[in-house]
């Protein structure tokens, strides 16, 4: 049993926890992520991990309610328990693998968008540590959607918010700011986004105009978090990958956006499933290929 030691509502529908996991603490690199269950016939569901502090033991995660099993989760209060908290899993972002002083070279951008923003703070965190100040763009559709401002303006070199509304910050999609800040003289060696699918698309549709490599995280798109079900069964350069085994962190301009979206709608319903299943074969499962 993992204790909740804070629960709090963000925003409409999106709520943070702090949950005692020592272990999953000490071992835990910016970009992965964790399984989480209520109860002990509680659906599974994969949450990126927002932040941890190894030496409380303890990791953050975000999430919004999108179903049953996330809604039963919003009740949860400090003291309660989760009956499962699994991890780290998944692979840790490209930068905790680059030497410092190659970071440290380096002009980077976040381009994060709604809920992506709890996975984009933990990179931009663990870089300001390492002495490295990077440029965010937080986008959210309204002003009251907007998350964790205060605690990323802590940590990035320079803080953008965008509201889709123009309710607070700058108006607009997360793209134009891109755009205004290259033609403002701004100049990036890399990009990494982190929200719903479209937004990615169109950021790396940009980015790939610009000559600014680009980095994805495609958790958006995991259900079961360890390669057995298929959801997250995407096309990168012309071959299969799962984001949950083989990510989430991809290059965001070889992924194929519109053959992963259509195939997310299709996996909402039993008959997409099962179309999906018979279309793909063996290649339908991640991990051994072959599970049933």
């Amino acid at each position: 049993m993992y204790k909740i030691l804070e629960a709090r509502e963000l925003a409409a529908n999106i709520y943070l926890m702090e949950v005692e996991a020592q272990r999953i603490a000490k071992r835990c690199q910016p970009g992965q992520f964790i399984i989480v269950r209520t109860d002990e016939e509680g659906e599974r569901i994969p949450l990126t991990i927002c932040d941890y502090d190894r030496e409380k033991g303890t990791v953050t995660i975000v999430f919004q309610i999108v179903g049953a099993g996330t809604k039963k989760m919003a009740k949860l209060q400090a003291g309660d328990y989760f009956h499962d908290f699994v991890g780290p899993l998944g692979c840790a972002s490209e930068l905790v693998n680059e030497p410092e002083e190659e970071l440290k070279k380096k002009s980077i951008l976040f381009v994060a968008g709604g809920v992506g923003t709890a996975p984009v703070y933990p990179q931009v965190k663990w870089l300001k540590g390492k002495g490295v100040a990077a440029d965010v763009i937080v986008g959210a559709k309204t002003k009251d959607l907007l998350i964790l401002e205060k605690e990323m303006e802590a940590v990035a070199g320079n803080l953008y918010v965008t509201t889709d509304d123009g309710s607070y910050g700058r108006s607009g999609m997360v793209t134009q700011t891109v755009k205004d800040l290259v033609e403002e003289g701004k100049h990036y060696d890399v990009c990494i986004a982190i929200g719903p699918m479209i937004m990615m698309k169109f950021v790396c549709k940009l980015t790939k105009e610009l000559g600014i490599p680009t980095v994805v995280s495609l958790n958006p798109i995991m259900v079961d978090g360890t390669g057995m079900c298929g959801a997250c069964r995407v096309t990168v350069d012309g071959e299969v990958k799962f984001a949950c085994v083989d990510g989430p962190e991809f290059d965001g301009h070889k992924v194929d956006f519109d053959q992963a979206m259509k195939r997310q709608q299709m996996y909402k319903t039993a008959e997409g499933r099962a179309a999906l299943k018979e279309e793909e074969g063996d290649t339908h499962h991640g991990g051994c290929g072959n599970c049933g």
